[in-house]
């Protein structure tokens, strides 16, 4: 997280994940994906995503500057970090991305264009990592629009256990 202009390093004392097997599709969600109304893609416009989520996140405080963008681009470009894109026809209206260790996937952020776009995104993202079996989304903060997803708060040191064993395993993202 940037404060102040310095890239910080934080540990909290409660971390927020997404229990890939407590993931709720809410009946709406499951209406808006049988329609087809989206479809999504893998890694295929990792800048457009990080650069439409600064933008959102533009008007309430930013912490994703060029330094932020530069940075995960270099991991998008090593392997580790990843986006999950949505599209209505040839607009690019929802995404996410975040980094792959092991079998850990850290969320960073998302945006959305579009209503719902940004929940396909999610499910896109959960339904990869169950298949590629995946065993801790981090997604480091607890709101109240992820709790409806399933999402939780833990301990720091419960968490810590769970990446340990996340790092055991040897996922591939792609």
């Amino acid at each position: 997280m940037m404060v102040d202009g310095t890239i910080n390093w934080y540990s909290p004392e409660h971390r927020g994940i997404l229990p890939l097997s407590r993931f709720h599709v809410s009946r709406r969600l499951q209406r808006v994906l049988r329609k087809g109304l989206f479809h999504t893609t893998v890694n295929k416009q990792f800048r457009s995503v990080i650069t439409a989520c600064a933008a959102r996140l533009n008007s309430n405080g930013n912490w994703i500057d060029q330094e932020i963008i530069d940075s995960y681009l270099g991991l998008h470009n090593a392997g580790f970090a990843h986006s999950i894109e949505v599209w209505r026809g040839d607009n690019l209206v929802g995404g996410l991305y975040g980094v792959s260790l092991r079998g850990a996937f850290f969320g960073e952020s998302m945006f959305h264009h579009s209503t719902d776009a940004s929940k396909v995104a999610l499910y896109k993202l959960v339904d990869r990592l169950k298949h590629r079996d995946y065993q801790l989304l981090d997604i480091q903060w607890l709101t109240s629009h992820l709790a409806r997803f399933g999402a939780i708060e833990i301990p720091r040191q419960h968490y810590l256990g769970l990446l340990v064993n996340a790092m055991k395993s040897n996922c591939q993202f792609v």
